[in-house]
């Protein structure tokens, strides 16, 4: 079972609600490998819609735009949920580790890129999407050095997630001032430049950690 300084601290994890649902797939045949790559199918969804909204009429795209930002959620709770059925629920796998983290680099990916090419900056989204991957690599370096994995932000897994689903909201408001993709480049520019602050802090901290020994 994993040491709870492994899990990322989550306040949902302890609602009344995430224990029933994870309580309720506990007792299905669903298994929290299943719902991991679920959460890869509600990533690209999400990248596919921000895709999309960036050169549809006004009426599709706030269609698009609210689904991005429902599947960004989404996204998010099968994260959620696939821990929660793995240590809670008893249904770990030994194959588990693998399926806890390679989905969410890839979510990370297809969400990123799908809202840089939006918006018509594929590049920036890329960038974002390797910073992100750059977080959780500087996150498990620091655990394969024997330190207490660090979820330190500003730009953690959840916080990138609730930019890009405020923003998306956002967006719909952008008629108002006849703005076209503004929010979501500023968005994208914060979840980069916050997830290389992020990455550089974590690393910082490993060294830290190190000479400490």
């Amino acid at each position: 079972m994993a040491q709870d300084s492994d899990r990322r601290p989550l306040s949902s994890r302890d609602t009344g609600w995430a224990r029933a649902i994870a309580h309720r797939l506990s007792a299905t045949g669903i298994t929290p490998n299943q719902i991991s790559m679920a959460s890869m199918a509600m990533a690209a969804i999400a990248g596919a819609a921000f895709w999309l909204a960036g050169s549809a009429a006004s009426g599709p795209r706030i269609v698009l735009l609210l689904a991005a930002a429902l599947f960004c959620q989404l996204r998010l709770l099968c994260n959620l949920f696939d821990g929660m059925v793995a240590i809670e629920g008893g249904k770990q796998a030994a194959d588990g580790p693998f399926w806890n983290e390679f989905p969410d680099r890839v979510a990370d990916i297809l969400i990123l890129a799908g809202v840089g090419y939006g918006i018509g900056v594929p590049a920036l989204g890329w960038a974002g999407a390797a910073l992100a991957v750059l977080t959780a690599y500087t996150r498990e370096l620091g655990r394969n050095c024997g330190l207490p994995a660090d979820f330190s932000g500003p730009m953690a897994k959840q916080h990138r997630m609730a930019t890009i689903t405020a923003a998306a909201l956002l967006s719909l408001l952008e008629p108002l001032w006849r703005g076209q993709n503004e929010v979501l480049l500023v968005a994208l520019w914060l979840i980069a430049m916050g997830a290389a602050v992020t990455a550089l802090r974590r690393a910082t901290n490993i060294v830290r950690g190190l000479c400490r020994r």
